[in-house]
């Protein structure tokens, strides 16, 4: 009799064990995997170039700021056209270096244009810092930073900044999934990398 019971608590913890899917709980591992191989997070950043007649706008930008110091790229005072209004306008051009730089990044359908994007940069997760649920929801902090794929991503993301972001996950019935498009006024998953903040 007593091996009876035995075998029948054995079966029916077997059972309840094998109707439990690893993403039926939330945890640090399902997280940090769910953000690492979400499409979001995996979109290497790409920098967007334009040579010719530039605003005063994009010529004051961080980025072509630092393609200027890096001597990539040159730019004269120029007339502005309607399309780059209002004035000053710049002429931009790559240098001689900024030819030697771009020119095996630049996709082959893009080489003659005077506007083209380069990757520079793919995302890699350093750690979960905190999970905070509430019912079938949880808000989920992770730590990040970019990790340049070429010379144009090591001038633009120095390896050693880190950003801090949230993602929001929701329990469905197969399990816990990320939230990368949200229907209400929340931020989505995208918005929450791009608006991320420097981690402390």
């Amino acid at each position: 009799m007593r091996k009876l019971s035995i075998l029948v608590l054995c079966t029916a913890g077997l059972l309840l064990l094998s109707s439990c899917s690893p993403r039926d709980f939330l945890t640090r591992r399902l997280a940090a995997d769910l953000i690492a191989g979400s499409g979001t997070f995996r979109t290497p950043q790409r920098l967007q170039l334009h040579t010719g007649i530039t605003s005063n706008k994009d010529y004051l930008s961080p980025e072509y700021l630092l393609l200027l110091h890096r001597g990539w790229i040159s730019a004269t005072s120029a007339t502005c056209i309607p399309a780059v209004a209002p004035p000053p306008c710049w002429d931009t051009t790559l240098t001689p270096s900024g030819v030697d730089t771009f020119q095996s990044l630049i996709a082959p359908r893009e080489v003659g244009k005077p506007s083209f994007s380069v990757p520079a940069a793919r995302r890699e997760l350093i750690s979960i810092t905190g999970i905070a649920k509430q019912g079938h929801v949880a808000d989920v902090e992770f730590n990040w930073k970019w990790i340049p794929m070429n010379e144009v991503g090591a001038l633009l993301h120095p390896t050693d900044v880190g950003y801090q972001s949230t993602a929001s996950f929701r329990c469905y019935d197969d399990g816990w999934r990320l939230v990368e498009r949200v229907s209400h006024p929340a931020e989505s998953f995208d918005e929450a990398l791009r608006n991320a903040e420097p981690a402390h």
